[in-house]
């Protein structure tokens, strides 16, 4: 990308001690939380998630007093119990003699996929890798952030721009890529500092000085947050600078409306961050009993099938929607678009962990269909409202 543009996130600012030696707009950025079992972690039920996580404690807990018993011996590999999903850090907290008690306050929401939400544990021994994310989305305490979220440049998948009010996963853009986060805040034991770097705060107010913009707002680092989110969606951006997104993180142009931008940023962070809250789209529901699967004291098949053509989703057997605008299907993120991401993640699949298999394999989409059926409407208004904010940009660009 061009030197005159302004990188987003670098290692050298991250690693900075004095902010004269910041050369980014913003100082913290990390990696997704990789819990390396998932089936052990997340859940959309709290309980399920809650039975699951205290069976891994009290395996690992019986493991760890075995091997106290024995005199702690070096190898550690036979003293982890195969039963749950054991990893090499696992074993070292082992041999720390670590023990692990149930904390029901480790559990909390986390944005695990675009527009999918689960319950997590969230913890420092049993959470493969935190990374930095304890420093935005601590563990201790919930305390309300905001992240930008990026493809990482070594992703195998389209590349992905979105935002989370939730601690977000490693795999959020998918498998066989990583999520990179921007927060807005870095929150450290009782301190909260601002994100956006003094050097890149100068820069934009030697830009955007007030005075020369017609709305002569001030210039804040609030508004530099919202700018960048703004001008990651532009698709003028993404298509000049495609190959450079796969190869570093963005970097960040002057664009000759500052606050449009700002504005624009804004609305799409308040639609993706709030999706939940947001007015549903008047879809048309058609319920046509199966009277096979009622007979035989059964739930309908689920299918969660899309029909982009004709603007109809299948829910199960029983149930479709349609008038789904085709702008909807447009709102895409990595290779999927945002419906296709909830209708993926709800579909009924056997675990593959074979402990979680045998005793926690509850999950029935039957269970969760009116939850997704208003979460579907409610993503079709973002979807909608996402695409009409983006083809104004286009519009701008040209």
């Amino acid at each position: 990308m061009a030197a005159s543009l302004l990188p987003v996130a670098t290692k050298e600012t991250k690693a900075a001690k004095r902010t004269a030696h910041d050369n980014a707009i913003f100082k913290r950025f990390s990696l997704g939380v990789v819990t390396n079992r998932d089936d052990w972690l997340y859940d959309l039920d709290e309980t399920r998630l809650t039975r699951k996580v205290s069976l891994f404690i009290e395996r690992y807990e019986s493991e760890r007093t075995r091997w106290e018993k024995a005199g702690r011996p070096d190898d550690t590999a036979a003293w982890v119990s195969r039963d749950i999903k054991s990893t090499s850090e696992l074993e070292a907290y082992l041999r720390r003699g670590t023990a692990l008690r149930f904390d029901s306050k480790r559990i909390r929401k986390a944005a695990y996929r675009p527009f999918v939400s689960m319950w997590t544990y969230y913890d420092h021994v049993i959470t493969h890798r935190v990374y930095q994310q304890d420093s935005i989305f601590p563990i201790d305490k919930e305390v309300p952030n905001r992240c930008i979220v990026v493809s990482d440049p070594s992703a195998m998948k389209p590349w992905l721009v979105s935002a989370v009010g939730r601690l977000p996963d490693l795999h959020y853009v998918g498998a066989a890529a990583g999520a990179v986060c921007l927060p807005r805040w870095v929150i450290e034991r009782e301190s909260t500092t601002d994100n956006i770097t003094d050097w890149a705060f100068d820069r934009f107010r030697k830009r955007y000085q007030p005075g020369r913009d017609k709305k002569d707002r001030p210039i804040t680092k609030e508004a530099i947050f919202h700018y960048v989110y703004g001008v990651l969606h532009d698709p003028s951006y993404r298509e000049k600078y495609a190959q450079n997104l796969k190869r570093e993180l963005p970097r960040i142009p002057f664009y000759g409306d500052f606050w449009q931008w700002v504005d624009w940023g804004n609305a799409l962070m308040d639609l993706h961050i709030g999706f939940e809250q947001v007015a549903p789209w008047k879809l048309l529901r058609t319920d046509v009993p199966d009277d096979k699967a009622r007979k035989a004291g059964l739930a309908p098949k689920a299918l969660l099938k899309a029909d982009k053509e004709s603007g109809r989703i299948f829910i199960d057997s029983e149930t479709k929607l349609a008038g789904i605008p085709p702008e909807a299907w447009e709102y895409m993120l990595g290779n999927r678009c945002a419906l296709e991401w909830i209708l993926d993640q709800y579909k009924e699949k056997k675990p593959k962990d074979p402990t979680i298999r045998a005793k926690f394999n509850t999950y029935r989409f039957a269970d969760y269909r009116k939850n997704v059926i208003d979460l579907l409407a409610r993503v079709t208004t973002v979807s909608v409202e996402t695409q009409r904010i983006v083809a104004k940009m286009e519009r701008t660009c040209r």
